[in-house]
């Protein structure tokens, strides 16, 4: 009987873990595609407000030459200004983080762009300080913290409704290891939806580049200086954070191919 009532209240949870992820569809402002996300743009833009400080500290505060910024903010806003991401209901910013050791850049929802002075410093061109704000840009209008939020709430609840379902009262050791195998399973879905979601930064990335008239050629060369950049380490704290599926060259690549069937044309910034 008790294993009875204890599958019973793992369907339910599982259940409405399913109905609440299913059920909460959006329709993205700027790409017209529906998601699974439970907030509003509002809600983006106002969570990523009051996150951004916090974030900015971590990195040793904002860099203090106000030149280098203002070189951001105009490379930053010439992507907006000439890509799909101007009808978004987002108001960008840029921040160049003090941190010049730290090889990083992120997105928060709403708007928020980060980008270490570490990593400006590895950069060669503006067209790569373009494909790196293009990638960061792209997270934000493809609502991927929103989405991934969602899909965390699902899993947690997934999982949950797993562990108990698999609990046993005669085996407390085997329950655990249940619930962990439950867990593990979480984090590699979690796992994948971070993947896809960098292949969809990086392709937006290369149409937001080559709109805002860089040449997205310049994100290649962005993968080889992340590349070079990780040494005999654990490789720069990008790659950490933004997972690397290891074809993700080769996705970009074939974006700018299909954008550029005849071969990119001459004229476009480096």
């Amino acid at each position: 009987m008790r294993g009875n009532l204890r599958y019973l209240i793992a369907l339910i949870v599982g259940g409405f873990s399913l109905i609440t992820y299913y059920c909460n569809r959006q329709t993205n402002p700027v790409t017209g595609e529906t998601q699974h996300v439970n907030m509003t743009t509002e809600q983006e833009i106002a969570l990523g407000l009051q996150a951004a400080p916090e974030m900015a500290q971590q990195y040793g505060g904002l860099y203090p030459d106000q030149e280098a910024q203002n070189t951001i903010d105009r490379i930053g806003n010439a992507i907006i200004q000439g890509s799909p991401a101007v009808r978004s209901p987002y108001k960008f910013d840029f921040h160049l983080l003090a941190d010049d050791q730290t090889i990083n850049a992120f997105a928060l929802p709403g708007g928020q762009v980060f980008v270490t002075a570490g990593l400006v410093k590895k950069l060669s061109s503006e067209g790569q300080v373009a494909g790196v704000l293009a990638h960061e840009i792209g997270h934000v209008i493809e609502r991927h913290s929103a989405q991934q939020l969602a899909k965390s709430q699902l899993t947690q609840g997934l999982s949950g409704a797993a562990a108990i379902g698999m609990y046993d009262s005669n085996r407390p050791g085997g329950s655990i290891a249940n619930a962990a195998i439950a867990a593990a399973i979480a984090k590699v879905v979690s796992l994948r939806f971070s993947r896809e979601d960098e292949l969809e930064a990086d392709r937006v990335g290369v149409d937001y580049v080559a709109d805002a008239g860089y040449d997205p050629r310049s994100l290649l060369q962005v993968m080889q200086v992340l590349e070079q950049s990780g040494g005999g380490g654990g490789g720069p704290e990008f790659l950490q954070t933004h997972p690397n599926p290891g074809n993700r060259t080769q996705e970009i690549q074939q974006e700018i191919q299909r954008r550029f069937p005849n071969g990119v044309p001459a004229g476009l910034k480096p």
